[in-house]
């Protein structure tokens, strides 16, 4: 049986030309950057080489970008390094309902610290109100974190449209883009953001490397004690490979990001299509004409989340039903929960299906039959 990957939000498959500079440097460049001689400067050139070409695709500066272990640290060191950092000017922190659980948990720990957390509802629809935003900002307010597309829905939030409101506020604009990024033309600058997370493997790169852009005049507070690499943003020796491997995976991301989006929303209609071919009942959640081309979530009444997991693996069918950080809890989805109410059967009932390189139409074609099939089974079962 043909075992079909319906999961790319969660991870990608690493892309081979990724792989194969990556293997190349582990083999010819292991010196530590930070060395002075000709081995760690070989390496410095690799890492300074990256940043530059890294920076220069999203229209940064090279010194505005830190190089992280992934989104998870990037979205920690942009909500505690801003907190701390400018604690003097307010306590004050903005965050989304339905943010990533690396900033929701950071954002708890804050408010454990002493700051106030202001938490912004989404509709139905799964989008935020920029209004909500401005009305929730006050002379405290220090940071808003709002992300850039959400890691369930897909739904793209108005991310300029807040930046060019917050233009005279004190408060800095952080947007979590990790599942925007080689999807959406993101240039920070046009975009208007103070913070700006990447992280790799969700664009074909390696797991364990990620950036924050910090634009030159936000005041940051490093959260590691030890030498000064990244500026003495973020101490430890830099991964030489996984930072090529990045650099790589982003150069192929933006270059070829028009044919795959278009290659993923065909893949994406024609999932849909094929479920509605097999006449069974379901509800897509959110704005269908406000998301990526990659991810669709997607309401099936009369089942069970954990039950039709369960049932698709078994198929050869991979899916989730949110962020794969919670993928083993039983709890509803605060992304749902958060659009639709707790309580509501779309918190339990929902799965996110996500296309991308490990995807052809005739796997998706396979795969709307086994999903037809684990839900048919699932309802009369219930029946």
């Amino acid at each position: 049986m043909e075992h079909i990957y319906l999961d790319h939000a969660a991870t990608t498959p690493v892309h081979p030309q990724v792989l194969k500079r990556m293997c190349e440097v582990e083999k010819e460049t292991f010196g530590n950057p930070s060395s002075v001689h000709a081995f760690g400067r070989k390496a410095r050139q690799l890492v300074d080489s990256a940043r530059s070409h890294i920076a220069k695709r999203m229209g940064a500066n090279e010194k505005e970008i830190i190089f992280t272990s992934g989104g998870t640290e990037a979205d920690n060191l942009a909500l505690v390094g801003v907190a701390r950092a400018n604690r003097d000017k307010g306590n004050h922190i903005i965050v989304t309902a339905q943010e990533h659980h690396a900033v929701l948990h950071t954002a708890e720990a804050l408010e454990k610290e002493g700051f106030r957390v202001t938490y912004v509802p989404v509709d139905r629809q799964g989008k935020i109100a920029v209004e909500d935003v401005m009305d929730a900002l006050t002379s405290e307010t220090i940071l808003v974190s709002v992300m850039y597309v959400n890691n369930e829905t897909g739904i793209i939030q108005p991310i300029q449209e807040i930046a060019e409101q917050m233009q005279h506020h004190q408060a800095y604009l952080h947007t979590d883009a990790v599942q925007a990024f080689g999807l959406l033309a993101i240039d920070v600058r046009e975009l208007g953001v103070d913070l700006l997370t990447v992280s790799a493997h969700k664009i074909n790169g390696p797991k364990g490397i990620g950036l924050l852009y910090t634009n030159k005049d936000v005041q940051l507070q490093s959260l590691q004690y030890g030498g000064e690499q990244e500026r003495k943003r973020r101490a430890g020796t830099e991964d030489v490979a996984r930072i090529v491997g990045f650099e790589k995976a982003v150069e192929l991301a933006v270059e070829h990001r028009i044919e795959r989006v278009e290659q993923y929303q065909a893949l994406k209609q024609q999932f849909i299509n094929g479920l509605q071919e097999q006449d069974i009942a379901f509800q897509i959640n959110g704005d269908e004409q406000n998301t990526v081309a990659s991810i669709v979530n997607i309401s099936f009444p009369n089942t069970a989340v954990e039950a039709l997991l369960t049932n698709l693996d078994l198929d050869g069918v991979a899916a989730s039903s949110g962020s794969a950080c919670t993928a083993g809890s039983v709890e509803p989805s605060h992304v749902l929960t958060a659009m639709y109410g707790s309580g509501d059967e779309h918190t339990t009932n929902s799965v996110r299906f996500s296309f991308g390189l490990a995807n052809t139409p005739e796997n998706i074609q396979t795969a709307t039959k086994r999903v037809a099939k684990s839900v048919t089974r699932l309802t009369q079962s219930i029946r």
